[in-house]
Parts: C-alpha cells; sequence; structure tokens
C-alpha cells in the first residue's frame, strides 16, 4: 500500500470512493450526495484544493488503484490540524487503510505545523465515532451542521493529551467579548477561511450550543456573514469564506 499526496489525475477516482463512502455509511438523497461531490470535488474543486498550501490531500493506493482517501486543513500555525474527511471504498474497508491513512495524515498536518489534531464526525455515525475513540481521542464539544435544510449534530475530538492542555474559561484570560453586540467569542473554535480563521461566537460565556449565535471574520472583525444549505459560511463584508460541511464517512 502506498501512502501519498493527491495528483490532479487522482480526481475521478477520488469522486467514486466519496460517492460509494457517502451511499453506504448515510441514509443520504441521491440530490444532496450529488450535489456534495460536485461542490466540493469537482475538477476545478480539486485543483484549488491542490493548490493551496494548507489543505492536504493523501490517498492511499494498491496495485495502482485508489483504495481511500483523506482530507484536511491546517487552520492556523500552531494550532489546529483539522481532519475534514476520511473516506473508504466499502469493498476494501477492514483491512487498515482508514489507519494507516490516519496516522499518515496526523504525521503530515504535524510537519506543516499543526499543534494538535481535530476531528468531527456527525453523532450517527457510530463506527466514526468508535475510530477515533480507538484511536485514544475524546469527545470535548459538539457542533450543528445543516445537510440539505436538515440538522445534524457533529461530535468534535481531540486527542487526551491535548484535553489535558486545553484552557478552561476559568484558568485562562478573560473570555472575548463583542460589546456593542452583547456576544462572546470562543477562541478555541477555530475555523478556517479563505483569507482568515472564523471564531464561533455566543450569546452566553459558557458556550453552551444552545447559546451559539454564528460566525465572526478575523479578517474584517464582521458578525455579517452567511451559510448556505451546504455548510459554507462566506463574510458580507470582505469575502473570506469557510469551506462547506464536512461530512465524515464511515472508517474501516
Amino acid at each position: 500500500m502506498e501512502l501519498r499526496e493527491a495528483t490532479a489525475d487522482d480526481g475521478g477516482a477520488i469522486r467514486e470512493i466519496a460517492r460509494r463512502s457517502l451511499e453506504q455509511s448515510y441514509s443520504l438523497s441521491p440530490r444532496t450526495i450529488d450535489g456534495a461531490i460536485s461542490q466540493w470535488y469537482d475538477e476545478e474543486a480539486i485543483a484549488t484544493k491542490l493548490d493551496e498550501d494548507d489543505t492536504l490531500l493523501m490517498v492511499a493506493e494498491d496495485a495502482g488503484e485508489l483504495r481511500g482517501f483523506t482530507e484536511s486543513d491546517l487552520v492556523n500555525e500552531g494550532g489546529n490540524g483539522d481532519l475534514l474527511w476520511l473516506h473508504v471504498d466499502p469493498d476494501y474497508r477492514s483491512q487498515g487503510i482508514a489507519s494507516d491513512l490516519f496516522e499518515h495524515t496526523r504525521e503530515a498536518l504535524f510537519e506543516m505545523g499543526a499543534a494538535q489534531l481535530r476531528a468531527k464526525v456527525l453523532e450517527d455515525n457510530t463506527e466514526g465515532n468508535e475510530f477515533y475513540a480507538a484511536f485514544d481521542f475524546e469527545q470535548v464539544g459538539t457542533d450543528t451542521v445543516e445537510i440539505d435544510d436538515g440538522d445534524y449534530v457533529e461530535n468534535i475530538y481531540l486527542h487526551a493529551d491535548d484535553v489535558d492542555v486545553q484552557p478552561t474559561t476559568e484558568s485562562s484570560d478573560p473570555v472575548r467579548t463583542l460589546d456593542d453586540d452583547g456576544l462572546y467569542i470562543n477562541e478555541e473554535q477555530v475555523e478556517r477561511g479563505s483569507k482568515g480563521p472564523f471564531l464561533t461566537t455566543y450569546s452566553d460565556p459558557a458556550f453552551d450550543e444552545e447559546h451559539k449565535y454564528g460566525y465572526f471574520c478575523t479578517n474584517c472583525e464582521s458578525l455579517d456573514n452567511a451559510m448556505d444549505t451546504m455548510g459554507r459560511v462566506k463574510c458580507n463584508e470582505c469575502g473570506n469564506l469557510r469551506k462547506a460541511t464536512r461530512w465524515d464517512a464511515t472508517h474501516g
């Protein structure tokens, strides 16, 4: 098994693996899956990902055929490296391919400058959640993502060693506020944007999910943004763009 960075020639195989994996792992409509594949992995989208210094596409190849891939981002130097997707062809799951891809991706993100790996998995993806637990990752929070007009709970994971050093409201500096808007910024919930990170804002300093308000664009310090049905956030002031919602498919 060869683990390597993807090339433009891998596009067709990446699209097919993503499609088969989504169809196998989720009860999503064909229209939703078609839209996701087109938006994230058409030729133009893959070319853009390959050109981005902070995006990593890693593939597993055996006998000239792709068996799986990961997509990940370096969110911020010295901060999070986000594992966005880990897909393995359903015909080749339970052969250790996901584990090899995971370890290789984690090592590559650390070499790019990440201090910790953050992973997100939909709550109803039992196998995906169990996968990270097997690697000694712990759930540190949740998020709510919108997929085709439906709301889904997404679990957020960090390695147990990183969880131990996460700052808390009591022991860290005062919570950053947006006084004019009555909002509080969670500096630890960072999402990568095309021009600068987005930070999650809440109407309560406890950062309870029920009080989640939206996103603060660090590029122009604006709260004026909009999210489409695929989870893509765009700042209306400067055009900063957060990628569309990630679905973490069943691992194998």
